[in-house]
């Protein structure tokens, strides 16, 4: 299964050229550091699925000694481990270019882009190819633009669950989210392995 995973980085040897260019982009424009996190999270996992897309990789993927649980496992545990090489080498950058950020800004981010991938891998499983990853950019970049303005909106009306959220310590929220977020992301891990289990190729 290791080789499933190392096989997304040999396949993007040239995109991944540009990884260092693209997330010092984002620096240099004065994004919020937690928005650079969730972006560098994003970019190897979801490139390996535009590419998996455009050559019909699950075919191959198929006839190789692997089961369907693994080839599944290897995209959720990859996701896990490039998020992690991800937020590293962000935080270099940030440090070389003396660019404030804090860990709240890396949980936000890696928190962020486990719940996006929980959302949007098995949507690569159940559409056909050819269309999900212009449908999951779309989607990201609506969720970028118009999510903080609709959480600002249920704050201030729900303010029983607000009330709830300030009054807690900050450990028990971070467990607290920590937990939903882990949990969505099994839940999304076992949705996908059922509907690849099915799936014709």
């Amino acid at each position: 299964m290791f080789n499933l995973i190392r096989r997304d980085v040999i396949l993007q040897k040239r995109q991944l050229l540009i990884f260092i260019p693209f997330i010092l982009f984002f620096i240099i424009m004065d994004a919020h550091p937690a928005l650079t996190f969730l972006i560098a999270s994003i970019f190897i996992p979801f490139n390996t699925y535009a590419y998996d897309e455009k050559v019909e990789t699950n075919i191959l993927l198929n006839s190789l000694p692997y089961t369907r649980k693994e080839i599944i496992a290897s995209r959720y545990l990859g996701a896990i481990i490039y998020m992690v090489l991800a937020i590293g080498v962000t935080s270099l950058t940030f440090f070389v270019f003396n660019k404030p950020f804090t860990m709240t800004d890396i949980a936000i981010g890696g928190g962020l882009f486990l719940v996006f991938a929980a959302f949007t891998f098995p949507l690569f499983y159940i559409f056909k190819p050819g269309y999900i990853s212009t449908v999951v950019l779309i989607s990201f970049i609506l969720l970028a633009g118009i999510g903080p303005p609709i959480v600002l909106f249920l704050a201030e009306h729900l303010t029983a669950i607000t009330d709830f959220l300030v009054n807690l310590s900050v450990p028990a929220l971070y467990i607290g989210a920590a937990v939903i977020i882990i949990t969505f992301y099994a839940v999304s891990w076992g949705v996908t392995t059922f509907i690849y289990q099915r799936k014709a190729f």
